[in-house]
């Protein structure tokens, strides 16, 4: 993924990112999946009518979200184990678009900086880009 901004806001870094493709509900669905074992406290959130700004699902494991209704996004929030960071990251139906927050804190994300930030998260991001493929272990 590329990264194409990054600033903080209210004790967050919030970051913009753009796919390599577009991409489709199953693949960000398998995105998600891949990752939801590296999170605590994770809650799945989805852009299901009524509820356009996204609802919390009931989610007990990594094969529901394969069973979400397609909508608008697909957000997954909570501690991630990897990075050690309260982390939300979005990815959008049918476009390019991911939009990550982290809460700035530790050295790696303190700052709102290009380049120290694209460093701490651009591998994470791009690995489940691969797993959204069907291309990650």
């Amino acid at each position: 993924m590329l990264l194409i901004g990054v600033k903080k806001e209210d004790g967050w870094l919030c970051s913009q990112w753009k796919l390599t493709y577009p991409t489709g509900w199953e693949n960000i669905c398998r995105g998600i999946a891949a990752v939801y074992d590296y999170y605590d406290g994770t809650e799945i959130l989805s852009s299901r009518f009524p509820a356009p700004e996204g609802e919390v699902l009931e989610i007990k494991s990594k094969e529901d979200i394969m069973k979400i209704e397609e909508g608008s996004f697909l957000t997954i929030r909570g501690m991630s184990k990897i990075l050690k960071v309260p982390l939300m990251m979005s990815i959008y139906n049918q476009t390019q678009v991911v939009n990550v927050s982290t809460i700035a804190a530790g050295e790696e994300f303190s700052e709102a900086d290009y380049e120290k930030f694209n460093k701490s998260l651009c591998q994470y991001l791009d690995s489940v880009e691969l797993y959204m493929h069907g291309l990650g272990k």
